[in-house]
């Protein structure tokens, strides 16, 4: 069991912030704010300090904003990794292999896209909802392959003329 430990200023600042400004009360004060910035137009005779007003605020609220959305995003990131490496890890028919993809770069996580979009198509060819399919079930079936091709005596003839050309 993970141990609670007492989270800090920050985290439990932007933990409230989150919730607040994602409330329905945070977007009907902002809407408000907008109105009475809006009603308050011929007063200040629509001024360039009137719009400058509503410039500087939105900009700063925005800007604040981004951080909490990206920290809040992380931590949701971070926590749906960890259940689903767990899935993972609890499946006996799921590869290990699987978790921590994150850490893999566009052009393999491409790749392995491409895998799986295969993997689907057989899946599709089967016509078998129950017929399952992983990497490491491919990198069996190729195993075997590549074993049975290494019996045939064609290949030992090709692999001792490579040995003797270098």
């Amino acid at each position: 069991m993970v141990k609670k430990k007492r989270k800090n200023l920050f985290e439990r600042f932007a933990n409230w912030a989150t919730v607040a400004t994602g409330s329905s009360a945070a977007f009907i004060t902002a809407i408000i704010v907008i109105i009475v910035w809006a009603v308050s137009g011929p007063i200040f005779k629509y001024s360039d300090t009137w719009q400058l007003v509503i410039n500087t605020g939105t900009t700063i609220v925005t800007f604040l904003m981004v951080f909490l959305i990206q920290k809040s995003q992380n931590k949701d990131s971070k926590a749906i990794h960890l259940k689903l490496n767990e899935i993972l890890a609890s499946h006996q028919g799921a590869s290990n292999r699987m978790v921590n993809l994150e850490d893999l770069s566009e052009l393999e996580l491409d790749r392995l896209h491409k895998f799986y979009v295969q993997l689907s198509d057989l899946a599709e060819e089967e016509d078998d909802l129950t017929c399952t399919h992983s990497i490491d079930a491919a990198e069996e079936n190729h195993r075997q392959k590549l074993s049975s091709y290494r019996a045939k005596p064609h290949y030992a003839n090709a692999r001792a003329k490579k040995d003797t050309s270098k």
